[in-house]
């Protein structure tokens, strides 16, 4: 994000169990647009007082793309946690929405041109990993999209050969293979 995430809490005192939550969410908006400028989140408890019920929490998240502004705001919920996840499933529902209006932003030779990169992050557990290109972006692979069943032997600092794709959640690299054999430590 271009301009940093914003926490408003108002009406009320978030921990960091709901901090940390809120920061994570909003990564993962990150993965599905790259593009994605800007994010605040508002909680506020707009029954607080008078009503004698229970507490409930409501959660705004204002989204900055290019072009427009996305507004999520949610109904009241009781559990302050439920009502952060919902707001940012919401959220992450219409930001594809959005990429889906947007279209293709790239002409289709650009997108299927073999990219160079590292592996910055590697999770052979789960089977999948993260590659950096030379503009600072991340992009997504999965285990199924390394060549000739090379997963096993990538690791943090490998250089790599890769095509691009625009996956279900943003880019995506596809036919990784490993440049030239040679690997470097990060």
């Amino acid at each position: 994000m271009q301009i940093p995430l914003r926490i408003v809490a108002d009406g009320l005192e978030l921990g960091q169990v709901e901090r940390e939550r809120i920061e994570a969410h909003a990564r993962k908006l990150e993965t599905f647009f790259h593009r994605l400028l800007g994010c605040q989140v508002t909680v506020s408890v707009p029954n607080r007082w008078g009503q004698g019920g229970p507490v409930l929490y409501r959660v705004r998240i204002d989204l900055a793309v290019p072009g427009e502004d996305l507004v999520i705001e949610r109904q009241p919920a009781e559990h302050l946690l439920d009502a952060i996840q919902e707001a940012f499933q919401v959220a992450g529902r219409r930001l594809q929405d959005f990429i889906r209006r947007l279209g293709p932003t790239d002409p289709p030779e650009a997108r299927a041109r073999p990219g160079r990169g590292k592996v910055s992050r590697i999770f052979p557990w789960e089977g999948f990993g993260f590659l950096e290109t030379p503009d600072g972006r991340e992009i997504y692979f999965h285990r199924n999209s390394v060549l000739l069943g090379g997963f096993e032997r990538l690791e943090v600092g490998t250089e790599v050969r890769y095509s691009e794709e625009e996956g279900n959640e943003g880019p995506q690299a596809s036919s990784v293979s490993a440049a030239g054999g040679r690997r470097r430590r990060a």
